[in-house]
């Protein structure tokens, strides 16, 4: 015969209230792994999509404006 786990009985029902949401809600939750990945793959697919849409909409001057400025911050030298 199988022996009987003796279990905390909870006489708060503060205690118990939160036993019960931590036994429902744990099952189900995301590693921070799994976070982390989905995350890098939304701001990836944002990254690619918002570069072409910005080019699309600027005009050759602007578009020069920011390659100007780009050059600029990748010449200049550190003081």
């Amino acid at each position: 015969m199988a022996k009987r786990i003796k279990q905390k009985t909870l006489t708060d029902v503060n205690e118990l209230a939160h036993r019960l949401v931590g036994e429902s809600t744990d099952e189900n939750l995301p590693s921070k792994a799994q976070i982390s990945m989905l995350m890098a793959s939304l701001g990836r697919k944002g990254g690619r999509i918002g570069g072409k849409r910005r080019m699309e909409t600027m005009s050759a001057k602007e578009r020069q404006e920011v390659a100007r400025k780009a050059a600029q911050a990748r010449w200049k030298q550190k003081e």
